[in-house]
């Protein structure tokens, strides 16, 4: 293994801090494409498999439950084996399930194969994120994750347009065949370019505190899940819910007993984290439904083809490219809480502003309102994504993005659980049958609300907070820099 404690040349140093968030950043495209793109493909698979399509939703929630119970062990394991070896296994493993969903014959094979897919997902999101994270520097850490925010912007929009020109040109077990050359791609430069980063000393994997946090997290994922998709009684979803309340709560009080839990909570009482992980939360809980209240609006109501909808929702991620190329002057001349609380009241009016859409209206004021709206939430999740790891020890790097990795799943489940309970709540209320325009409105101002709340938990941070990685100068650095420029004659 490379001694990482040398000081490489600086012309690899600016090539590895280059690579590396591209290859994470091509690598989380991959399981944010797959994990989208399988929405539009439900009825062809269905037909093929000879099965319902609401029993075609397991092969959804299997693939959430097997991310949801290993996302926790992935720190321990990326500093028990090597990041590199843990991200190139990861890809590898997900590939291979992609392979397996792809030639599954039956609705048993289709599950088995999702579930080793979400293994490989579980460990690809947060062990790449800490490859980023130990390979960049701070103050190059806001460039870095503004290549990772755009495969989480991409996913979501670019997923139903190439899931629907698939299955309407080609067979549905494309969708799954299209990562391998992209997982061989990925593997290959993994292997070339990434240092295998591992911690010295590593503790003893706690095991009970994987249970509870395994248990817990897929609890409260399945629940908000089933809230979503109305496919299980609303008894046994309760249940699911309070189950993994309650499992996560035993956690917590399992994790102040002992040494070195396998997530450790103290890093919630480090500010800057603590306002990336529930402001953020809250933040991407309003955002979380967008992809699918607006595929719902655009196809139930307005009538487009899951195809034709998708291209024109693309325009958000051209925001989101647009954005990387600004963030990082944006966040260094403003800083980090004028960004978040500003930025992310402009994010929630424009969320809600799509309440307004109608089928009359003219398709390009759709495209500069998606366009808009793909900037700013962008912008929005880089400087979350920068923010969370600025003060955190490199000793706590792998905690701190397992735990991430944790919050961030729940308050997205709950955000399209939240949204499609809103449209059901609405469609009850006026005894209706068939979703309308109408329904949406109370679905785009609540989710809103939701981000715009987000910006109050910004405001109690320091107005220099995260300064070293934003790069915008302090007032003890601006007030050295006066007191050294000499004084005219």
């Amino acid at each position: 293994m490379s001694d990482l404690s040398a000081s490489p040349p600086r012309a690899k140093v600016s090539a590895l801090e280059f690579l590396a968030p591209m290859i994470v950043g091509c690598a989380l495209f991959m399981e944010m494409l797959d994990a989208t793109v399988i929405s539009t493909a439900l009825p062809a698979m269905a037909r093929s498999l000879g099965e319902d399509p609401i029993k075609l939703n397991l092969a959804i929630t299997s693939y959430l439950l097997s991310l949801a119970v290993f996302i926790p062990v992935s720190g321990w394991m990326a500093d028990r084996f090597g990041a590199r070896t843990v991200f190139r296994a990861a890809i590898v493993i997900f590939t291979i399930g992609s392979v397996l969903c792809g030639l599954s014959q039956s609705l048993p094979q289709l599950i088995a194969a999702r579930i080793s897919q979400g293994l490989g997902g579980a460990m690809m999101v947060p062990v790449g994120r800490l490859i980023v994270l130990k390979t960049v520097a701070k103050s190059d850490l806001v460039t870095a994750m503004s290549y990772l925010t755009v495969p989480a912007v991409l996913g979501p929009v670019v997923g139903p347009p190439i899931g629907g020109f698939i299955v309407t040109y080609y067979s549905w077990r494309w969708i799954f065949f299209i990562n391998v050359p992209i997982g061989m791609i990925g593997i290959t430069l993994v292997t070339w370019y990434i240092d295998n980063i591992r911690e010295e000393h590593f503790f003893p994997l706690d095991m009970r505190g994987f249970l509870l946090t395994g248990l817990g997290l897929a609890g409260l994922v399945f629940g908000f899940e089933s809230i979503g998709r109305g496919v299980m009684p609303a008894s046994i979803t309760m249940c699911l819910m309070v189950g993994g309340g309650l499992c996560m709560a035993l956690y917590i009080i399992h994790a102040r007993r002992i040494d070195n839990p396998i997530i450790d909570m103290g890093l919630l009482k480090i500010p800057t984290f603590n306002a990336a992980t529930l402001g953020g939360g809250l933040f991407r809980m309003g955002i979380g439904a967008l992809p699918f209240l607006l595929a719902m609006l655009l196809q139930v109501v307005f009538g487009l083809t899951p195809f034709a909808s998708g291209l024109l929702s693309f325009t958000s991620a051209a925001g989101a490219l647009f954005m990387k190329v600004t963030a990082t002057p944006i966040i260094r001349r403003l800083g980090f809480r004028s960004v978040l609380i500003g930025n992310g009241v402009l994010s929630a009016f424009i969320m809600m502003s799509y309440a307004l859409f109608r089928p009359t209206t003219p398709h390009f004021v759709i495209v500069l309102a998606l366009l808009s709206g793909g900037f700013f939430r962008s912008l929005q999740f880089t400087a979350l994504g920068s923010l969370a790891y600025a003060d955190v020890p490199n000793s706590m790097m792998s905690s701190a993005s397992s735990l991430s990795s944790m919050a961030q799943q729940l308050f997205l489940s709950f955000g399209v659980a939240l949204g499609a309970m809103l449209l059901h709540m609405s469609l009850g209320a006026r005894g209706a049958a068939h979703l309308s325009v109408h329904d949406f409105t109370p679905a785009f101002i609540v989710m809103g609300m939701l981000a715009l709340l987000s910006s109050v938990l910004f405001i109690p941070l320091e107005r220099h907070a995260g300064a070293e990685v934003s790069g915008r100068p302090t007032g003890v650095e601006l007030s050295h820099t006066a007191q050294t420029v000499p004084e005219a004659d």
